[in-house]
This record gives structure tokens, sequence and C-alpha cells, in this order.
């Protein structure tokens, strides 16, 4: 199936009004292309670094209008953008399609999340910003409160792959704390990211409070750390290093959501049969390009041969296809480079002795980018996918004689982002999932349960990152804590050496009638 252009799916006009979205004074464009025709889909301009610095001037002055509106306002905003999201949702299904290659399942999953994370910081802002009374040092004589002011200006870099879910997952908190957002934007994700954004403008945010760039990395990516108060940033972990580091010459915040090498543990009380058919979502959802995806899959011994028959049969029945519609189970890799990552682990696997029990081709019969799931086994570490994630459809089988080594193997990683456990006792998996070295853990699922919890933290251990999105954690990053403490005059502390001789002992009572009344 032909992928169309831009303008043969939502028009000219249409095009032409998101584009205009963008902080961009000049000519330049870069070609975007569409993954299911690899044809040109659009050219979209590229904002300078210029462009970036005015953008961000501005926000910082829209920002303080937005923060004195209050959290009432904010909240009817951001509930009234939740519901156009949901009224918009088969043209922003159709820009995720087009621009990504995914399915339309697996596009919903995007919009689902958006909404999702809008409602919940729209009715959960005010309470977990709001001032609250602490222990002070000294009880009764002093009172301590805490009360929190967002930063100024919040930077959000947004990878291509869920460009909508990533993009809300970050801006939505920072906008409800009462913050200003400069958003770089992926090239390749773009209209479907000043779709979104349209929605939330129409609903009520100011356009100076969310600008939207869109340039390289090297200049405009920097240049937004260089602008910004805060950092949020979803991509490679060597980029994200970079990007880390940055932030810390400037000592600004970040959260980094990097790469994960994302492991499955199959147990042997689990279900073979129910557990495989599970296993395929979380392993190929999106081709695989996710950062949560299962890329490493340990079986216990005793089902091994059964669980991995049924998994293989099931991706092998997928239909992988470039309809706009549900009819697709998978869809296609979104870039020629992606293609040539994906070709080239596999090659390097085979070519050092991994067996593919199916896939491992490139699929052009369907479109230029379409590579067909593929599931390895006998992977070793002088291969490329051991350890190196993929970022792609492949998923390497292992076999495990106890719960310690697939836990053993699963930890074995400079990554540790997400992980499975599948088990037909939930109390079993909850044991050894206390063990696993990564920042969310799903029993009897993928990546879904954690990933669609957005009152719960989300993030990575070891090289997948730092700090964490969604939940109370996902908005406290975005707000500055200030601590103020009074005198309440019952008795006036000590000052000079003769008051401190009087009041020591008093004092030194005081601490051991707190503890033992078990008192902070």
């Amino acid at each position: 199936m032909s992928s169309p252009t831009a303008a043969a799916l939502i028009g000219n006009s249409r095009r032409d009004a998101l584009v205009a979205q963008l902080s961009c004074t000049t000519t330049d464009t870069a070609t975007v292309i569409a993954p299911f025709s690899g044809q040109p889909l659009h050219e979209l301009p590229q904002s300078s670094i210029q462009d970036v610095q005015d953008a961000a001037a501005t926000a910082r002055l829209a920002q303080e209008a937005w923060k004195a509106a209050g959290f009432a306002h904010r909240r009817r905003v951001l509930l009234r953008a939740h519901d156009l999201l949901l009224e918009r949702r088969e043209e922003l299904l159709d820009l995720l399609q087009t621009e990504s290659g995914k399915t339309r399942g697996q596009a919903f999953e995007e919009i689902f999340q958006a909404a999702s994370v809008t409602r919940y910081y729209a009715l959960s802002a005010r309470r977990v910003l709001a001032t609250k009374r602490r222990r002070a040092g000294i009880p009764l004589l002093m009172t301590t409160r805490v009360s929190y002011s967002p930063k100024q200006l919040v930077g959000v870099v947004t990878p291509w792959n869920y460009p909508i879910a990533l993009g809300t997952m970050d801006a939505v908190p920072a906008l409800a704390a009462g913050s200003a957002v400069i958003q770089k934007i992926d090239n390749q994700g773009s209209l479907a990211m000043l779709a979104t954004r349209e929605a939330y403008l129409d609903a009520g945010v100011p356009a100076a409070v969310w600008p939207i760039v869109a340039g390289p990395r090297d200049t405009v990516g920097n240049a937004i750390i260089d602008s910004c108060d805060y950092l949020c940033f979803t991509g490679s972990t060597p980029t994200g290093t970079r990007v880390g580091e940055r932030a810390a010459g400037r000592l600004i915040g970040a959260s980094l959501e990097l790469g994960g090498k994302n492991p499955l543990i199959v147990l042997g009380d689990a279900n073979p049969a129910q557990a495989a058919e599970d296993a395929v979502y979380a392993c190929f959802a999106s081709m695989g390009q996710l950062c949560v995806s299962i890329e490493r899959i340990y079986v216990h011994e005793s089902i091994a041969e059964e669980f991995t028959r049924e998994f293989a049969a099931r991706v092998s029945a997928l239909n992988q296809t470039a309809a706009l519609d549900y009819s697709g189970d998978v869809g296609s890799l979104t870039s020629a480079a992606q293609l040539e990552r994906v070709q080239a682990h596999v090659d390097d696997a085979i070519a050092h002795g991994a067996t593919v029990l199916t896939g491992g081709v490139a699929r052009p019969e369907i479109g230029p980018y379409f590579f067909a799931p593929t599931v390895l086994t006998d992977v070793t570490a002088a291969m490329q996918c051991f350890a190196n994630e993929t970022f792609g459809p492949v998923v390497a089988i292992a076999t495990v004689a106890t719960d310690t080594e697939a836990i053993d193997r699963a930890n074995d990683t400079e990554f540790g982002l997400n992980a499975s456990i599948f088990s037909g006792s939930v109390a079993h998996a909850r044991r050894l999932a206390d063990r696993l070295h990564a920042g969310s853990v799903n029993i009897n699922e993928g990546y879904r349960g954690s990933f669609s919890s957005v009152d719960a933290p989300m993030g990575g251990m070891k090289k997948s990152g730092l700090g964490r999105r969604n939940g109370p954690e996902g908005i406290l990053r975005f707000a500055q804590a200030r601590t103020v403490s009074q005198s309440n005059g019952i008795l006036q502390l000590p000052r000079t050496g003769a008051e401190f001789a009087v009041m020591a002992g008093l004092m030194v009572t005081l601490l051991s009638v707190l503890k033992a009344l078990r008192r902070r």
C-alpha cells in the first residue's frame, strides 16, 4: 500500500497550519519520509539557534501570567485538552501511522497515554504542589512549611518513536505546575506532535507558553539545553549522556530516559501457551521501536520447548501491513537507518551461529522499511544483539534451569529500564520482581502495566537514565521546593553561651522524649 503525501492525507492548507506553529524564521527545510512508502511526505522548516533563544525569551515572559492564572484555571484548560485529544483522535492516528509506520492499534496507545496523563495532572497538580506542613526541628517552638514554585522554563526533547505519548508525558506536568515549555520535536513525528499541541492551544494554553522548534540535535538541541531551567530528554544512552553533561555544566536538573535491553522471564509455573501469546506483543509492538519493549526472553527449561514453539508460531502468524486501519498486528520500521541497524544485528547473529526460528528477513514486497518479526535462539556474547539494544523487531530466547539463573541473566546488562515476569503465581513473581535491577517490572504483561500507570514513576536504573516521569515525581521535578520556618514566640532559643548553658539540658531531654514517643 502506498503511503499518502501530507497533502493527500490532510490537505496542503491543514499541513501549512500545523507547520506554522513552529518557531522558525529560516528558509531551511528537512525532508520527512513516509515509512510505508519510502517517499517524501513533506518538507519541514528547521529552526535556528536564534529561533530557540527568541522563543525561550518570549516563553519566560508568558510564563508569569500562566503561573498567576492558578491551578483551577490550568485544570479547566487541561481537562478541555483531554476532550479535544479524544475528539480529534482519528486525524492524530492517521498522522502517527503515516509518520511512524506503526499500526493503528499501537498508535492508539499514544492517544490513550496522552489523554491519561493530561487528566491525571489536571486533577492532581494542586494537591501535589500544595504548601504542606512539616515537622519542625523543635516542636511547639517552631512551625515549618514547604511550598513549591514552578521552574520558569522547561526544555523537552522528544524522539520520533512515540512523539505524542512521550511529548505529553513531559510537557503536560510542566504546564500543570505553571511552567512554560520549549519543546524540540523530531522531524519524523512533527505533524503528529504539532496537531497534539494545537489541541492544547485550542483548549486555552497560550501559544507563547509552549513554543515548538525543530532542527539538528547539535545546534537546536543544544540551544534548548542552554535556554531552559530543567531538561527532559528521551533517546539513546550515548546522546543522553552528552545531554546530561551539558545540563550539569549549567547546574540545571535533567530527567533522561535512555536505552534498554529489556528482559522477560517465563517461570516454570507459567502457562506456556498463554505466556507465548502475551509475550508477542511485549516484543513487537511498534516493531520493537520502544524503549521499554522486550528484547530478551529467559524461559524455564521445564516449559521451554512448548513456550518456544507456541511463541514462534504466533510471531509467524502476525499480520504485517501498511493499512491505515485496525487490521494490522505489526507495521513498518520508521526509517532506512532503523532497517539497516536491524538487518545488521540479525546478519551478525546468523554469521556467529544463531538460529532463526522465524523472520530474519526484510519484506520489501510490503514496503521499503518492513522487516519480518524475528525470533532467535543460540544467541551468544559474540553477537551484537546479545548486549546491545537493537530497537527493532528482534528477540532472543534462552533457556534457564532456575529462578536465580533467570534473575542473574536478566540483570547482567548495563541497562535497567523495564523487565517482565510471567508466572502462574503473582506472589512468586512479586518476590522475584524485587530482585530485578529495573525501574519498572511488569507481571504477566510486557510493558503496558507500568507504562500506562501515570500515577506511578517511570524511569531507568544504571545506563537507562536519570530521574522519573509520571506520578507525583513527574511534576515535582519541575518545582522548586522552598522551606519556610517561623518562631512561634513561646520560648526564645539560646543565643549566648550562658543561654546555651541553661537550655542544653532541656534540649537533650526533648530529644530523649521525642525518641521515646517515636516522633520523627
